[in-house]
């Protein structure tokens, strides 16, 4: 069985996050097409999603974390010194 070690992904941007669900679905094996019938949601929308557009609807980008099992946590940003 192989393990697969998951870490934490600073997000400035939207194409930063698109970045990350990319190499976290490829990790995982799957197409963008199977995320998106997984998630419930159109393969134009996965697509869109890891190239970093803006329009991207929040709550079918938590799906498709769920999918991927992955969390989105919040934290204060630290000060910059």
């Amino acid at each position: 069985m192989q393990t697969i070690t998951y870490s934490c992904v600073d997000l400035r941007d939207s194409n930063q996050f698109g970045k990350a669900i990319r190499i976290f679905r490829k990790r995982k094996g799957l197409t963008q097409q199977q995320v998106a019938d997984m998630a419930g949601c159109s393969l134009m929308y996965v697509s869109n999603l890891e190239r970093g557009k803006a329009s991207a609807e929040l709550g079918k980008a938590l799906r498709i974390l769920d999918v991927l099992q992955l969390e989105l946590s919040i934290t204060e940003a630290k000060a910059e010194q």
